[in-house]
């Protein structure tokens, strides 16, 4: 059987740009067609998603272009990439503020190598999306949720059958983002229960004073899934 490392990596470089224009004036950028994230993300892959086993997914909306747009992995900028998973880097090493809150609950949880050994990290529509060069999300216009759908359900699918992602409970991260997993879910029957959390972003943005409670809030809902009991 083909480790996890390698379905993602196959799952990333070959998902397929949308078909037609998007609303708006919306860009769809693939960072895993690229030699420099692609090369990272598949060093990334390769030293903690080694195994075969699944995964349980934590499922964010849309990669940034800061972030995974330059690192090619999920919620991890450079600076992350560098000190937290110790893959040196040459890109800028600027920080991502979603970035910085995940690698606080992974720290909590034992650091990247416990914590990828159980949990992946991606979002629902794996691409980054820009308008105007600046990062949008699936969700901030009615057409352009339209426009996707369908490339978001061969997302999910690909993800849950392809990928290998425990079916029993995903995690989703921001509230508006479960809303419509929710939804692609009760189509689709992927996972069983879904636990919805506050995007790293949000809390960042707007609870910073409260960031250790909630640090350890995302640390305490994910040790009850490792142990079984979400």
């Amino acid at each position: 059987m083909s480790s996890f490392a390698d379905r993602l990596l196959r799952f990333l470089t070959e998902f397929p740009l949308p078909a037609a224009p998007l609303p708006d004036g919306v860009q769809a950028v693939s960072p895993y067609r690229e030699p420099g994230p692609r090369e990272l993300l598949t060093e990334f892959a390769h030293r903690y998603y080694a195994g075969a086993q699944p995964r349980v997914a934590l499922l964010g909306i849309n990669p940034g272009r800061l972030g995974n747009g330059r690192t090619g992995v999920a919620f991890t900028d450079p600076v992350a990439l560098a000190q937290d998973c110790g893959i040196a880097n040459e890109l800028p090493q600027n920080r991502e503020i979603s970035s910085q809150f995940v690698y606080q609950v992974i720290a909590a949880m034992g650091g990247p190598a416990a914590f990828y050994q159980d949990f992946f990290l991606g979002s629902l529509y794996p691409l980054v999306l820009l308008r105007q060069g600046l990062n949008y999300n699936y969700y901030d216009a009615p057409a352009l949720t339209r426009a996707l759908a369908d490339d978001i359900r061969l997302s999910l699918q690909r993800q849950v059958l392809e990928v290998g992602l425990h079916r029993r409970v995903a995690v989703c991260l921001g509230r508006r983002n479960g809303q419509f997993l929710t939804r692609f879910n009760q189509e689709l029957q992927l996972f069983d229960r879904i636990h919805i959390l506050d995007h790293p972003r949000y809390l960042m943005q707007y609870k910073r004073r409260e960031l250790p409670e909630h640090v350890a809030r995302y640390a305490a809902v994910l040790d009850e899934i490792r142990a079984g009991g979400v």
